[in-house]
């Protein structure tokens, strides 16, 4: 039960974390550049690398308390990117007939974020020392 509370409190400020960020993005981004989904790919970006950032930073410390990793990890980077929501803006970007946007969409999210994750850990592991 204690392992649900850690996962929650991350939980809720990552959700909020995220939302507030992709409102604020997307209200900066999309009337200079147009409508897409601007915020969401930037949550799931910088999540994958954070998350990565944060894996590797972890587990070079020795000792460190697992709720830390439930709390963070978990928590926090889990409910701050957001497949779902990916998931749902493309098949609405579909559904308007906006295929090169979808496609956009559906590269940017799936590229960028893998490279988001390896950055993070070839990041991390220069950082603390792990290479």
């Amino acid at each position: 039960m204690e392992s649900l509370i850690y996962v929650g409190i991350g939980g809720f400020f990552g959700a909020n974390a995220r939302y507030l960020f992709s409102l604020w993005v997307n209200d900066y981004l999309a009337p200079r550049w147009g409508p897409f989904p601007y915020g969401t790919l930037l949550v799931n970006v910088i999540g994958s690398f954070g998350l990565a950032l944060f894996g590797v930073w972890f587990s070079a410390r020795t000792g460190m308390s697992p709720q830390l990793r439930l709390l963070v990890g978990a928590g926090f980077f889990g409910a701050f990117t957001t497949f779902s929501t990916f998931a749902n803006e493309s098949i609405i970007l579909m559904q308007d007939g906006e295929t090169a946007l979808l496609l956009l969409n559906l590269l940017l999210n799936n590229g960028c974020c893998l490279l988001g994750v390896a950055l993070g850990l070839i990041l991390g592991h220069r950082l603390f020392g792990l290479l």
